[in-house]
């Protein structure tokens, strides 16, 4: 049996000697340089035009930097573990400073968001979203540069069930699908018998049914083993704790709700209604991250997961307040890694390969040892 609590702990490998012996040996790219950067963007703008379609959704700004003291910030976790890059803005000589944060993610602002740009129920917005995880384990696929589609849409308190969170699920697999064969169309040298496409459905799963299947094994393992029965997931219930103690994955306490009761298609009490996409990466062999998203939380479930998580001392911010006191819409979101989906699509082993940032020298000698070019 693996570590199941340390498996909880962050994303990420872990150390530069397993990723090296991990890393694919019989690696070359698919595409040259300049046409993985034609790719890039025609897959980026396939897939901001097709989600606004298919959701219903605006494409708008989206801050870099927000203030400390607004609680929008996204923690990632719920054991403070991987925290933002806070500064002071001294400003007017220090006579009207700001404390400012640079996100990690937009999860909640975007929530606000509906809000300051009037979106009604079925309405909703969408942003290139940039942050920084400074916390995160630099490896093939976790950078401390984070690029994603966040996106979010107003629902009504009937729409608060699995039955919709499955219908939205399946509309952005149709658009990852699509994005799939419009860029195969484009570089047909994509399209590889070595890498097969990814399936037309996806197989929606309860974190507490992979675990009843793989009762041994860490999260990471029982994805990994379930990823080789079913090609593409979603799994259901991501935070609350399972009968061995653990959650599936650790989840922040005010965005997604994931203490709401549930009943799987068979009638068995289950909980949570949110969920992950993963995927088998052929070309790195691995599990493949690229969405996390659900229905958010209202004055309810908030309560009860702060509860539950000890940390009752953020109902007083500004965004936590505006969910008591439903001054902000209910809503559903969730945020679709750029540069993820780039690696997966354009047949990639390392996200280096398709974003800039920075890696350690041990991380690229290691790539460059595998005929794996990171752009600097």
């Amino acid at each position: 049996m693996g570590d199941k609590k340390a498996d909880l702990a962050g994303p990420g490998i872990g150390n530069y000697d397993d990723l090296k012996n991990i890393l694919p040996h019989d690696y070359h790219s698919l595409l040259n340089p300049k046409e993985t950067q034609k790719a890039i963007f025609a897959v980026k703008n396939y897939i901001e035009e097709n989600l606004c379609k298919e959701l219903n959704l605006i494409m708008v700004q989206v801050p870099l930097i927000v203030d400390t003291e607004s609680g929008v910030n996204d923690l990632l976790d719920r054991d403070g573990s991987r925290t933002p890059i806070q500064f002071h803005i001294s400003n007017d000589y220090n006579k009207h400073p700001i404390d400012a944060q640079i996100v990690q993610a937009a999860t909640k602002w975007k929530r606000v968001a509906l809000k300051q740009f009037g979106m009604l129920p079925g309405e909703g917005l969408c942003t290139d979203m940039r942050a920084v995880r400074k916390d995160y384990f630099l490896d093939h696929d976790h950078s401390a540069y984070v690029d994603q589609w966040d996106w979010e849409r107003a629902i009504t308190s009937d729409q608060r069930n699995l039955k919709f969170l499955k219908y939205v699920v399946r509309k952005i697999w149709k658009v990852i699908k699509g994005a799939e064969t419009h860029i195969q169309e484009l570089f047909p040298q994509l399209k590889n018998d070595k890498y097969p496409n990814l399936p037309n459905e996806l197989t929606f799963l309860h974190a507490e049914d992979i675990l009843d299947i793989f009762p041994d094994m860490t999260r990471k393992q029982r994805e990994t083993a379930i990823l080789q029965k079913y090609p593409a997931v979603f799994i259901i219930g991501i935070g609350w704790t399972l009968k061995d103690g653990y959650p599936h994955e650790m989840r922040a306490a005010d965005y997604d709700d994931w203490v709401t009761e549930t009943e799987s298609e068979d009638g068995r009490a289950m909980h949570g209604l949110n969920g992950d996409i993963l995927v088998w990466n052929p070309v790195t062999h691995r599990r493949h991250e690229l969405t996390s998203m659900g229905i958010r939380v209202n004055a309810e479930s908030l309560k009860a997961q702060l509860q539950i998580t000890n940390q009752n001392d953020f109902l007083k911010l500004p965004y936590h307040q505006g969910i008591v006191n439903n001054d902000l819409p209910l809503s559903i979101g969730g945020g679709i890694g750029q540069s993820r989906t780039y690696m997966l699509l354009l047949r990639k082993a390392h996200l280096g390969e398709v974003s800039v940032t920075v890696w350690p020298k041990i991380l690229k000698e290691i790539c460059i040892e595998n005929d794996i070019y990171v752009l600097e």
